[in-house]
């Protein structure tokens, strides 16, 4: 029997977790949520002599994946755990839990520092002792592994379906619907539809500009397709912007193919468009675009020179005057050469002495927006949709690197699609992406994107060096950058472990690495307290990330680590 100090018994308050990956089912009276449930209560019960009592609230996660911890029952489990109200956790299986590997160690650290634990009941262990850490370990290498394993079953047979012309899912395009025979997976023509594509594609071929299709298209009431999300909030109906209709324009499956990755194949679904006039019309795209292209010798893309300005009519600063852009003329050895600007609009108007008034490089700062945002949509992976499922998520992840590549060769109609506002100031640039420029660049519903992920703060510093103006951006000035806390964190942990006899090749083993890494990165043990409370304050240089403190010699004296790294004197002493 459990006991206190004083030889009471103490009760020991357990949550109930319950997870099903698919939503199939969870609509019944009595579904998988409600299985679990039943058997984890009388599991409890059975422990009552034990002091163990099941709490009241419900933590479920219906039709969301064990791979990542962003799932709403899991975050409110974790908050009432560190809140100090739950004792126990009690899962059916494991894996109902996490299916990650490193989420389990992060899950582990959080556990032990709440005093909480957790109990399996279809698998008998202990997490108080080493031996069921290690049993726990195995049990989720095995679960990582068949989630990996599922993964690339549904890579394989998405290729393997296109190839033969299948409609595997995704966003429906413009102009089709889904076929109603399930056995079928293919798209039917949406006549009402079908007929807007086909005028888009004739006043292309007549006005040969994306921009006069989109304003034509709009004065004859063509508007993009009426979807509907789970959430029953719909979407679509209103003008299509220069992106929308680019994407039209370059849709193979409307010349009754399909596409996966660089590859096209034939479709089992009938066309809109003739293949062949579709392929004259991609011919037209590229010889007939605002500026000759330039194919980049690395990626292989065709890109059109930076002679535009992509923010136009989207760039603010923090007062919300517009910045306008501009240009002048310089002459060099080889004629003139034009430099584009972006200047705030009172500058323009005669408000010459103004000193918060702005006059921005403009190609320096098109990269600066090109860069912010490719490292974002990189970075942020499955956290830009709400609900991700295995085969949402690779089709997303298949768009998001073809959109990588085309942000890195800087196409200016892909930043024009997916930039709603850009706001600079001081000491930071804000970018608000546009929800419906992504979601039809990655083939999927508004509504399935994350708000919180399509906003990118980041610092922003002019840096003059002569003559010359250098656009720096980082770390949002005063935003902890969590990847290298948790990198320092770890080396702190580490350190501890070794000093009491434990090998870095024992640490690395945790997470599938040598201990090459491990002793790489436990250097960061030794920045100095101050550098490291600059660090968890969000007050480092904007260049100093994880990678940069990883390729870099740290110093052990502490005065040397400062400069060495890039911080004022004031910063590392604050």
């Amino acid at each position: 029997m459990t006991q206190d100090s004083g030889g009471a018994r103490r009760t020991i308050r357990c949550a109930i977790y319950t997870r099903k990956s698919s939503e199939e089912g969870l609509d019944q009276d009595f579904n998988s949520l409600d299985a679990q449930y039943e058997a984890c209560t009388a599991d409890i019960a059975s422990q009552k002599a034990e002091g163990w009592k099941a709490s009241p609230e419900r933590y479920d996660d219906g039709g969301i994946s064990g791979g990542t911890m962003e799932r709403p029952g899991v975050q409110r489990l974790i908050a009432d755990i560190e809140g100090g109200r739950i004792d126990m956790i009690v899962v059916y299986k494991i894996d109902r839990l996490t299916r990650s590997l490193s989420d389990f160690a992060q899950l582990v650290d959080r556990l032990d520092t709440a005093n909480c634990s957790f109990v399996s009941v279809t698998q008998a262990f202990n997490t108080s002792t080493s031996m069921g850490r290690l049993t726990l370990n195995v049990l989720l290498s095995f679960a990582q592994f068949e989630r990996e394993v599922t993964s690339e079953r549904i890579r394989d047979k998405i290729a393997a379906s296109k190839k033969k012309g299948m409609w595997m899912g995704g966003m429906v395009p413009m102009g089709y619907d889904v076929d109603p025979d399930p056995n079928r997976r293919s798209l039917i023509v949406n006549p009402a539809e079908a007929a807007h594509i086909t005028q888009i594609f004739a006043l292309y071929d007549e006005h040969e500009c994306i921009a006069a299709v989109a304003e034509k298209a709009e004065a004859a009431g063509v508007r993009s397709k009426c979807r509907q999300f789970k959430s029953m909030q719909a979407y679509g109906g209103k003008p299509l912007s220069r992106g929308q209709v680019h994407f039209i324009l370059t849709n193979p499956i409307y010349a009754g193919r399909v596409r996966h990755k660089t590859q096209v194949y034939e479709g089992l679904h009938d066309a809109i468009i003739e293949p062949a006039f579709w392929d004259r019309m991609q011919d037209k795209l590229q010889a007939h675009a605002a500026r000759p292209r330039i194919r980049n010798s690395a990626t292989g893309i065709l890109s059109q020179p930076e002679a535009r300005s992509p923010l136009a009519g989207k760039l603010f600063d923090e007062t919300g005057d517009r910045l306008t852009p501009t240009h002048s003329k310089r002459s060099t050895a080889s004629g003139a050469k034009r430099i584009r600007y972006y200047v705030s609009r009172r500058l323009l108007q005669g408000a010459k002495d103004d000193p918060s008034g702005w006059r921005l490089p403009a190609l320096k700062l098109d990269r600066a927006v090109y860069g912010a945002i490719a490292d974002h949509l990189t970075e942020a992976g499955h956290q830009l949709l709400t609900e991700p499922d295995p085969i949402a998520l690779y089709a997303a992840q298949d768009h998001l690197r073809r959109v990588h590549t085309r942000l890195k060769a800087h196409d200016a109609d892909l930043m024009q699609a997916l930039t709603a506002k850009v706001t600079v100031s001081a000491r930071r640039l804000i970018i608000d992406l546009d929800r419906t420029g992504l979601a039809t660049q990655l083939d999927i519903m508004p509504g399935a994107l994350d708000a919180d992920a399509l906003r990118i703060e980041t610092s922003f510093e002019l840096r003059r060096r002569g003559v010359e103006v250098k656009i720096v951006t980082g770390q949002f000035e005063g935003a902890p950058d969590h990847t290298l806390i948790n990198a320092i964190a770890k080396a702190h942990q580490w350190l501890a472990e070794a000093r009491k006899g434990v090998s870095l090749a024992a640490i690395g083993r945790r997470y599938g690495w040598t201990d090459s890494p491990v002793r790489q990165r436990i250097r960061l043990a030794f920045l100095s307290p101050q550098i490291t409370t600059a660090i968890l304050e969000g007050r480092q240089p904007p260049e100093l990330s994880l990678q940069h403190l990883l390729t870099r010699p740290i110093p052990l004296d502490w005065d040397r680590q400062a400069k060495t790294l890039g911080f004022a004197q004031s910063d590392a002493a604050n």
